[in-house]
């Protein structure tokens, strides 16, 4: 008996300790985080070219109508790029007496998450009520935004089939790091993500 007792007691003096190291972070409060953003936008973004003198199969200062599709709820973004792109090359992206049409064909658009860990997962004790938060040796997460569209160009106002654009592919990572329980890192190619610094600044 007088072992359960100390076995009891060395348990629960441990899960306070632990407690104490532990912090609770709401994952997001967006449908999508701030990283996951940046890794999405900034694929489309690197999937188009930036030479000046691109080939293209419509004379330089058309107006240009855009239409969209693809299975991703996240495609209207990839359409807001393309017209700042277009804009950029000497394009005027309109509705109304536009020469050409553009559908974007956004085949693949999102991220995808692998990830590595090595420790003690959470425990939840079903008879006793403890709880141990994880305790990573050593965590891994590795989040990758992935981009492929293309465009099937049509001239107004016949609709006549002019030519389909080779593949546009961009992609981005963020890989965050946890070791002996407290350290914390990443790498990234995003452009100034975000930091969360839950010691304070």
């Amino acid at each position: 008996m007088k072992r359960i007792v100390k076995a009891l007691c060395l348990s629960l003096t441990v899960a306070v300790l632990f407690s104490a190291c532990s912090s609770t972070q709401k994952i997001t409060n967006s449908a999508r985080t701030a990283t996951e953003q940046l890794l999405i936008t900034e694929a489309v973004m690197r999937s188009l070219p930036k030479q000046p003198d691109l080939p293209f199969p419509i004379p330089r200062g058309s107006a240009i109508k855009l239409d969209i599709a693809g299975i991703s709820a996240d495609k209207d973004v990839v359409k807001g790029i393309v017209a700042g792109w277009l804009g950029l090359h000497g394009y005027a992206v309109q509705d109304e007496n536009a020469s050409h049409r553009i559908n974007i064909v956004v085949n693949s658009l999102g991220t995808e998450l692998a990830s590595k860990f090595f420790g003690i997962p959470p425990i939840q004790a079903s008879l006793l009520p403890i709880s141990l938060p994880e305790l990573s040796l050593f965590k891994a997460e590795n989040q990758v935004g992935y981009a492929r569209f293309h465009f099937d160009i049509f001239e107004l106002p016949s609709n006549r089939f002019i030519a389909s654009s080779s593949p546009f592919l961009g992609d981005t990572f963020y890989n965050a790091y946890t070791v002996l329980l407290l350290f914390s890192f990443n790498k990234t190619d995003l452009i100034s993500p975000p930091e969360v610094n839950t010691f304070g600044k």
